[in-house]
């Protein structure tokens, strides 16, 4: 697929994703306003019951006050009380302060009854209280908590909240959460941070208003955790969101993921095919000339030279049978069929035979291959094949990546449970990015303008398995310019039958 297009596809999904994650939370945010606005809505009504059910309480007690004749004094009235039963009938048991409390529908009934014989007893009522009386003495405290826990209820407000009264006339708060307030508490009350906060809530409705619109106070509500409250409500839809869209994300960045690997698979798979066909090229065309000199009669009556082209077209087969086996050997390994002969190695006989293989090569160059094999005890179990041709593939990299004269070295070293042989060439040397890959299969490391470095990108993939059957490990530390260091370790023993197989 073309990298346009994926980009393009990218990009697309992208905005799609975007867009589905910006209108659930527009949706959520939304949802929560509407609830805040029902929140308001609901409180107000709440609070305005409140100081309706507080006024006509106040105004049964104010009432009864006179009617039981406390106000004697200020307002003479014949037939107000019948003392003999005989005018309006209102028990003494029922003007006491307790039963007020006690049955409020039973003093508003009373004075109903009591409002059809004292016609305009009420303006005179008012006007005694309004002059006589504070406003904290109007309200019962206790009283005004149950009432505004009852209208909270009613509304299914079940938010803790604290609530006030602010007296006019004393320019302070008198009531705090149902408990009234001292002249000193009132004085000071401008160090208290929590009547500051309910001085600033949008929550107030007022208290005995009368007819010129002249108030005796308000009543004030304070929610702390209202925005904790309305969040809880889409809370579920917002954790829903949130999940759904990292698992959307995640399934989006692993599909991106995938196709990029697929792609980068894809290419070196088509690298593997082209290097493959050019390695097979050379071998064939060398074994093809030197068949057909064979053939020519002037070379077939030359023993010598019968022998020479015949020893050429040997090493060229024996050249293309490794590349095949490579390749083999992989397939083998992917499919698990791939099985450990295990046997007592010793590592050190590997690496000599190793360094003479590639001296060859490396003396061509004016390079040099050594070893400072510094293991008291080299011997490990493994397969001496696998092992001898991990070694080899390392030498090999380093020489083919050095691309002046190579300068290679394997040393070795014991640990407590093993050997550590390392594997250093001063070459090319690799980037952060490229030592990401170089265990993957069909991966080669870019060589700029080095063009002759040839292989299938099999080579260390092949190291890394070997390394994992053997239940051991391999590590790179490189740096472009200045070479590549390979440090391999090998577990003395294999334990288990997992050893066996690969």
């Amino acid at each position: 697929m073309n990298k346009r297009v994926i980009w393009l596809i990218i990009g697309v999904m992208s905005v799609a994703v975007v867009g589905v994650v910006t209108l659930q939370v527009a949706l959520i945010m939304t949802s929560i306003r509407a609830n805040e606005e029902a929140f308001d809505k609901n409180v107000h009504s709440a609070l305005s019951s409140v100081a309706t059910r507080i006024e006509a309480v106040s105004n049964t007690d104010d009432l009864l006050y006179i009617a039981n004749g406390y106000s004697k004094e200020y307002l003479d009235y014949d037939g107000l009380v019948n003392r003999d039963n005989g005018g309006m009938s209102i028990p003494v048991a029922a003007t006491s302060r307790s039963a007020v409390n006690h049955n409020e529908a039973l003093i508003t009934q009373l004075i109903t009854d009591a409002s059809t014989k004292l016609e305009g007893v009420e303006n005179i009522k008012i006007d005694f209280v309004d002059t006589h009386r504070p406003l904290e003495e109007r309200i019962d405290a206790g009283r005004l908590v149950q009432i505004v826990e009852q209208e909270l209820q009613n509304r299914a407000i079940k938010a803790d909240y604290h609530f006030g009264v602010f007296s006019d006339e004393r320019k302070a708060y008198v009531i705090l959460d149902g408990k009234p307030l001292t002249r000193e508490q009132q004085r000071a009350q401008d160090k208290n941070l929590m009547l500051a906060q309910l001085d600033g809530s949008p929550f107030r409705v007022m208290l005995f208003e009368d007819k010129e619109g002249q108030m005796a106070g308000y009543i004030n509500i304070l929610f702390p955790e209202k925005s904790n409250l309305l969040w809880r409500a889409v809370l579920p839809s917002f954790l829903g969101t949130f999940l759904f869209a990292v698992i959307i994300l995640a399934c989006f960045g692993y599909t991106v993921w995938v196709i990029f690997h697929q792609k980068r698979l894809s290419e070196m798979k088509t690298d593997f095919i082209n290097n493959m066909t050019h390695e097979f090229k050379t071998p064939i065309a060398t074994i093809s000339l030197a068949a057909d000199s064979i053939a020519n009669p002037k070379i077939s009556g030359d023993a010598s030279k019968v022998l020479r082209f015949a020893n050429i077209i040997k090493q060229e087969n024996k050249r293309m049978n490794s590349q095949v086996e490579k390749v083999l050997q992989m397939a083998q390994i992917d499919r698990g069929e791939s099985k450990l002969l295990l046997t007592e190695v010793d590592l050190h006989e590997i690496i000599h035979r190793a360094i003479e293989n590639i001296g060859l090569q490396v003396e061509l160059r004016q390079g040099s291959a050594t070893a400072d094999l510094n293991a008291a005890n080299p011997v490990v179990e493994g397969d001496m094949t696998h092992l001898s041709n991990v070694i080899n593939n390392l030498l090999d990299n380093a020489n083919k990546y050095s691309p002046d004269t190579p300068v290679i070295q394997v040393t070795t070293r014991d640990r407590a449970d093993g050997v550590e042989v390392t594997v250093s060439d001063q070459g090319l040397g690799m980037s952060k990015e490229a030592r990401k890959h170089i265990f993957d299969k069909f991966y080669r490391v870019h060589t700029g303008d080095l063009h002759d470095v040839k292989g299938f990108g099999l080579g260390l993939s092949y190291v890394k398995a070997i390394m994992d059957a053997h239940k051991g490990s391999v590590d790179v530390s490189s740096e472009p310019g200045k070479g590549s260091d390979f440090v391999l370790f090998f577990p003395r023993k294999q334990y288990g039958a997992a050893a066996n197989a690969m």
